[in-house]
């Protein structure tokens, strides 16, 4: 073989690595992710949001998504509330897999318990912000919307 052929050789071997390794990373996506929501009027944008990122993620199966419900926006997830829509949302994404927790503070502040939101939420016993800060620690993205 000659140099010229070894050197083109080298040279496609390389440019094949590089164009693997830019198509690997346009494919990487966040495996974990955790959505903060405290505003009563953003409850059916982040549900959107919510049913968007599974399915650009490739489904409940590739990602782990959970919401931070805490302050005025629990109110839009309780049992009796006016807009049964965000609440039907809101079970459909848990069927999917996504982790809905309400706030400890939140809940004694209105005088509610765990039993007053939609079946299937989880308890942030020490509160949502501090919830919101320990899951990023884990390896989740901080989402605001």
């Amino acid at each position: 073989m000659n140099r010229r052929g070894l050197f083109r050789s080298v040279l496609a071997g390389c440019v094949g690595l590089v164009a693997a390794r830019a198509a690997k990373a346009d494919e990487a996506h966040a495996t974990k992710a955790v959505y903060h929501l405290a505003d009563v009027e953003k409850a059916a944008f982040v549900l959107g949001n919510l049913r968007n990122h599974l399915e650009g993620a490739g489904g409940p199966e590739a990602i782990r998504l959970a919401v931070v419900v805490h302050g005025p926006a629990l109110r839009a997830f309780l049992k009796d509330a006016p807009n049964r829509a965000i609440v039907a949302d809101a079970g459909e994404l848990m069927k999917s897999g996504v982790a809905f927790h309400a706030c400890a503070h939140a809940l004694a502040a209105q005088r509610w318990t765990l039993a007053d939101p939609a079946p299937g939420f989880r308890l942030a016993k020490e509160g949502g912000v501090v919830l919101l800060a320990d899951l990023p620690a884990e390896g989740r993205a901080y989402l605001r919307p």
